[in-house]
Formats: structure tokens, C-alpha cells, sequence
């Protein structure tokens, strides 16, 4: 057992595989600020309470688990949040219908709360058998307990709890070695804060990139872009970044890299249009080269034995294959002034019928397999894409469909396919454990007001973001396709579209006290949206809620599905105040809310000051916030925000600062700014009172 940093341990048996997550991701672990949280200085578990054993299949790890404890984690896992008793495959696929750990982002790390969190380096898909099984004779107290044989198939093959202390059996195909790390608390929340430090800390993203996004229909015209872009304005919707789909390329599905100049003719006269009207652009790709790219004959051979949809896959492992693929990014696109990217179908697939992905047994360069990519793939692009950035001196905030493990530093937002609005929320609540952030998009919506829950939804998320690909006019004129393709717009339009423009201000006031969340996201790995139980792993009321999350500190967001009007939401100890009235809640019980379409059940923790901006239409790189506090409780004195540039590199040097709000007696309200930045991004109005 090796010490890595502060409350992090390594466990290392037989000779491990080359190229692993921690080996590919250049990952630099950030000691200063792990040394700042509490630690034991021992292991959670002790070594000789660890099994590791070569076998036939690759290698087999058993971890103690205690019957209290219960497991969380494993990445963006969209069917369930709490995963004990349950068996976990580690794999990446962009169709995870059932609870098997197939997901677009497949992460080998899992949090219990007991205080602890493990964490297997590797891209093979790995197993985890999360206290499904007792080893052998451990029943046998039980020979003469009786049990009546059952009558229904329920009783007889209905799921069974493993009762007592049980065991965590990871099974990694493929290998002769193994590296194991171990986390310590003292709490969940703390195993998870160490765990994205020694991934590089959060991402930080641009404040424009906390604004709304909207990405067009794919069948989009230049004179149909301008279009939207001028309406939005004029409707004084709230838009800051305008999305691009694959129709923008002379080539996709594979992908060229081009722009398509009959489309979009004189597409850098469009894009500074759209830069002067301050709106940020991002464009759709995925990985797949076709012959006509530009980047096509230099990736030749620095790409896979395997060809997807008549395209390259490149193996950006290679640093030479990162280069070609960043540089052309960087000259045709970043340096014009595009702020994004959306890595679209980088994940595979059992159930399409098509040309969907490379084979497991493909083979790359680099000397990884198709197995190993496919867990990868996602992350060598936000890698690629990341460093490209970085090297022009902008934040960027994208998105990508496939991650994995250690991918806490990276700016990307994962999204899918799936439309189910239950399912999105779930995706909510389990991405914090796993250092990643997920959209709850707007897709499609059959009716005004499934749009609005969806929406409700959405700008309480880590991306406020409608993908309107099907469709031309935006999706509060017409929610049926054909009707909106064919401009017959609804007759209570003007009402839908009043209640998304308040939505979307609403997220807009948030955005100060979002960016602080991030900003302790980066600097102390705390997930900006994290489950209740992550904040309450000594409340077992919050172990199974999957449907209601922490936002920031001081946030509990808890939306209503599509198709209903009320439900029941559990507010843990404390006491609570209603973001929208005020009033007050005892915690530690369920609630019924009832809030009518125009709102969802959002809570304040008793004693927030909480920072609310005046809604702006978009997020200029000169911005200046003006907030008003307001007070949620009698207690409510104090307030720190982060204050930086917004979209530079300059706060890695130490140009940012924290400002403390404190209100006086008699309302008098001081703001203390300490730090490095020399500029003043927020103005203070005073207080503001509930509406």
C-alpha cells in the first residue's frame, strides 16, 4: 500500500496494463488543495482485508463491504443512484436501456457511505459485483431457519437483499495486473471531493457557458440561422450560445471538417454577425474522418484497422494524431472564433442498425484495443480539444456524449439520446459522484407544458440547453414537428413563450451564484450538483431519492415530471425556505407541493443570503452583474462570491478573487473583495425582497 497524497492510497498487484485512465489523462493531482481537507492519515481499509488474484479471465479484486453500508457511483449511471446488492459493468454504450452499468460514461470509481471511495484504474470493462454474494459457507447458520417455499414468481425469483456483511467482487478482463486506489472521507462528500482533486480538480467553464444554449435545426440555412438569432433578440429571449448541427459540414456521418459553403455562404461574415450580436458558437462533429477531410491522409495511418460509417477512427492516444486533429480545429475554427464543440456518437452501441462503431477487436497504433478505446475515446477528445483551448488562451464549455474516469478538469457536458424526463433528472442526481456534469436537454416535448416541466427542469442544471435539431421555429411557437416544420404555430404561443422567457431569466439571475459553486468545483473538487444523500450520508431517508438534488450550497431543486402537477419532496434536517414565497419548512419530513405549471419545488437552506443578478439577454465578456441579496431566514448575514475575468486562463495566475458579503443591522450591506483580480465583475444594488 503506497501513499499518493493526502488521504489517497495505492494499491498495486501484478504488472498492470500500459495504457489506463490515469496513464492517457496526464492527470496533475492537486496536492495543495487535498492537503487542505480533513484526513485520517490511514487507509479506509486495511490491506490484508484485500483480496487480488490472477485467474483465467484477467484478475479478481474482493473489498469488504458492511451491511449498513450503501454503494453510489460508477459514472453517468441513468437507471438507478443507489447501487447496492446490484452487479455493475463498466462499459461504454450510447443505448443503456437496462441496469446492467452500460452508459456513456462509464467510470471504474465508487463512493460508499460508510466514508470512503475505491477507485480501479482501468478501460477494460470491468465488473463490479457491488455485495451480491456471500463466499462460500458464509449461510450456513441458516441450515435450520425455516422458509415457506413460494407460490408466485415474485416469491421465488423476486430480488432478495444479501443480509449481513458482504463483499465487493471486481472482476477485470484481460489483464495480469491491477492498480487500486483508496480514498478516504471522513465523509462521502469528502471521498468524492478527493477523488476529483486527484483528477485535476473541477472545470471552471466560461460564465457565458452558464447561460442558454440553443442549438438549430439540422436542416438549417445561413438566412434560417440569422433568422433565429435576430428573433431571439427581438423577443428578448435570453440565448448565449447558438449550436450548429451536422448540416454546417460538406460532409458528416463521417465527418469532413469543412464548412458547406452552399449552405453557409461567407460563414465567417455569419459567424461575426453572431459574434456582434454576442452570441457564442458551437459546432456539431464526431470523430470519424472521411476521405474528403483535409485531415484525412494524415491520419491514415494514426487511426484504427477498423473504418466507422467510411471514416477513420483516430487514435488519439497518439500525440501525433492529437495534433493533427487540434490543429486543424484550432486554425479553421478556434482561432475564427467558434467557442465549442459537440462530440456526438463517440460511444457504442448493441442496438442500432447500422455501422454504428469500431469492433472491440479493432486495433490502434498506440497499441490500445478497441475494448480500451471505446472507454476512452470520449475522454482522448476532451483531452485533444482541451489542450487546443488552452493554447488559444479561452475558456471553452462543450459537449461530448462519451466520458469516463478522471475527467473532472475537462469542460465538456455530457448529453444522449434518451428522452425520458425522469431518466434526465436521474442523471442529475448520479453525475456528481463521478466528476462529471450532465444536460437534462430539451429534445423534443409533446405539448406547451411537457416543454415547460422539461425546461423547468433544465435551467436548474449544470447545462440550460435546448437542442431543437427537428426543429425550424423554436419549440415554444409549436411542439408538433410537422406543424412547426410547416410554420402553423399554436394558438397559446405567446403564453408558452412568456413562461420560457421567464425560466430562462430565472437561470439567468443564478448565474453568480452558479459560477461560485464552479469555482469551488475547480479549487476544492465539490460537485456543483450532487445527490442528497452525498450532503445527508447519515440520513438513510436521502439513500434512495432520485429525483430531487443539491445545487450549489444552498439549492434543492426537485422538478416535476412531465404530466404531473404536484408531488411529494423530502427536505432533510434543517431548516428550509421556498425559493419562490419564503416560506418556511422543518426538515427531516416530506412535503406535497403543488405549485402550478409556471414553477417547480425549489428550496433554500434557512440562514442563505442568497445572490441573485438582474437578468441580462447573454453574458458579454465585459459584464458587469448587477446583484441583489436576498435574505432567506433572519439569520441570512453572510455571502461569498468568485470574481474573475470569465472566460481567460489569467485566474490559473492568481487573478481572482473571493468576495465576502455581509449585511448589517438595519440592512446595510459591505462587500470585502480579497485576491488577485484587479477588475469588478459583480455591483451590488442591497436587498432585494420575495416577490
Amino acid at each position: 500500500m503506497q501513499k499518493i497524497s493526502n488521504g489517497i492510497w495505492k494499491l498495486s498487484f501484478g504488472e498492470p496494463e500500459f495504457h489506463t485512465p490515469v496513464s492517457l489523462s496526464g492527470l496533475t493531482i492537486k496536492k495543495k488543495e487535498l492537503d487542505a481537507l480533513e484526513c485520517a492519515g490511514t487507509p479506509p481499509i486495511n490491506s490484508d482485508r484485500i483480496v487480488a488474484a490472477l485467474t483465467s479471465r484477467g484478475v479478481r479484486i474482493e473489498l469488504p463491504l458492511k451491511q449498513e453500508e450503501h454503494v453510489y457511483g460508477f459514472g453517468l449511471q441513468l437507471h438507478r443512484v443507489d447501487h447496492t446488492g446490484r452487479k455493475k459493468v463498466i462499459r461504454v454504450n450510447s443505448d443503456p436501456i437496462a441496469d446492467t452499468g452500460d452508459s456513456h460514461a462509464p467510470v471504474p470509481f465508487y463512493v460508499s457511505t460508510a466514508g470512503y471511495g475505491i477507485y480501479v484504474d482501468t478501460s477494460r470493462y470491468a465488473t463490479f459485483y457491488c455485495g451480491t454474494n456471500l463466499k462460500k459457507g458464509e449461510s450456513e447458520h441458516k441450515r435450520d431457519v425455516a422458509k415457506e417455499v413460494g407460490t408466485s414468481e415474485i416469491e421465488l425469483y423476486g430480488y432478495q437483499v444479501t443480509e449481513g456483511d458482504r463483499t465487493v467482487v471486481i472482476d477485470i478482463p484481460a489483464v495480469s495486473g491491477i492498480e487500486l486506489y483508496l480514498l478516504e472521507g471522513p465523509d462521502m462528500g469528502t471521498a468524492v471531493q478527493r477523488y476529483n482533486l486527484f483528477s485535476g480538480g473541477g472545470c471552471l467553464p466560461p460564465a457565458w457557458g452558464l447561460g442558454i444554449w440553443y442549438r438549430a435545426y439540422s436542416a438549417a440555412t445561413r438566412d434560417d440561422v440569422m433568422r433565429l438569432a435576430h428573433t431571439f433578440r427581438e423577443q428578448k429571449m435570453p440565448v448565449d450560445v447558438f449550436g450548429f448541427e451536422p448540416g454546417w459540414q460538406t460532409r458528416a456521418y463521417s465527418c469532413s471538417f469543412v464548412w458547406d459553403d452552399k449552405r453557409f455562404p461567407q460563414h465567417q461574415e455569419m459567424l461575426e454577425q453572431l459574434y456582434g450580436m454576442n452570441y457564442h458558437v458551437n459546432l456539431w462533429e464526431h470523430l470519424f474522418v472521411h476521405p474528403s477531410s483535409p485531415i484525412y491522409e494524415n491520419l491514415k495511418s494514426l487511426s484504427g484497422n477498423y473504418e466507422v460509417w467510411e471514416g477513420l477512427v483516430p487514435d488519439l492516444a497518439l500525440p501525433e494524431a492529437r495534433q493533427v486533429f487540434a490543429e486543424h480545429h484550432t486554425r479553421e475554427f478556434i482561432d475564427q472564433g467558434i467557442a465549442g464543440f459537440k462530440l456526438d456518437e463517440c460511444d457504442s452501441s448493441d442496438f442500432v442498425h447500422s455501422n454504428w462503431s469500431f469492433p472491440d477487436v479493432t486495433e490502434f497504433p498506440s497499441g490500445l484495443d478497441g475494448e480500451q478505446m471505446h472507454n476512452s475515446i470520449g475522454t482522448l477528445y476532451q483531452t485533444t480539444l482541451k489542450e487546443a483551448f488552452e493554447g488559444a488562451g479561452r475558456r471553452t464549455l462543450s459537449q461530448v456524449r462519451a466520458s469516463g474516469a478522471l475527467t473532472s478538469s475537462y469542460p465538456f457536458v455530457l448529453y444522449s439520446d434518451l428522452y425520458d424526463h425522469k431518466v434526465f433528472i436521474r442523471g442529475v442526481v448520479n453525475s456528481g459522484f463521478s466528476g462529471l456534469l450532465w444536460s437534462p436537454e430539451v429534445r423534443q416535448a409533446e405539448s406547451g407544458e411537457d416543454l415547460i416541466r422539461r425546461i423547468q427542469t433544465t435551467v436548474f442544471s449544470p447545462m440550460a440547453l435546448l437542442n431543437c435539431w427537428r426543429i425550424p421555429n423554436p419549440p415554444w411557437m409549436q411542439t408538433d414537428r410537422e406543424k412547426n416544420i410547416r410554420g402553423e404555430f399554436s394558438d397559446d404561443h405567446e403564453a408558452v413563450l412568456s413562461i420560457c422567457r421567464s425560466l430562462f431569466e430565472t437561470r439567468m439571475t443564478l448565474i453568480p451564484y452558479l459560477y461560485t459553486a464552479y469555482a469551488r468545483y475547480a479549487m476544492e473538487g465539490r460537485p456543483p450538483f450532487r445527490a442528497l444523500v452525498m450532503d445527508y450520508p447519515t440520513d438513510p431517508n436521502t439513500y434512495d431519492i432520485e429525483d430531487a438534488y443539491m445545487m450549489g450550497e444552498s439549492l434543492l431543486v426537485a422538478p416535476i415530471i412531465t404530466g404531473s402537477s404536484e408531488r411529494d419532496v423530502y427536505l432533510p434536517q434543517g431548516m428550509w425556505r421556498c425559493f419562490w414565497t419564503g416560506e418556511q419548512y422543518e426538515g427531516g419530513r416530506s412535503y406535497h407541493f403543488v405549485p402550478g405549471l409556471e414553477r417547480i419545488p425549489v428550496f433554500v437552506k434557512d440562514g442563505t443570503l442568497l445572490p441573485l443578478a438582474e437578468p441580462l439577454p447573454y453574458v458579454a465578456d465585459d459584464v458587469v452583474f448587477q446583484v441583489s441579496l436576498r435574505p432567506y431566514g433572519e439569520d441570512a448575514r453572510v455571502c461569498r462570491l468568485y470574481e474573475d475575468d470569465g472566460h481567460s486562463f489569467s485566474y490559473q495566475e492568481g487573478n481572482w478573487n473571493w468576495v465576502d458579503l455581509s449585511l448589517q443591522e438595519g440592512g446595510v450591506l459591505t462587500a470585502q473583495r480579497t485576491g488577485g483580480y484587479e477588475g469588478i465583475r459583480y455591483e451590488f444594488t442591497g436587498i432585494s425582497k420575495i416577490d
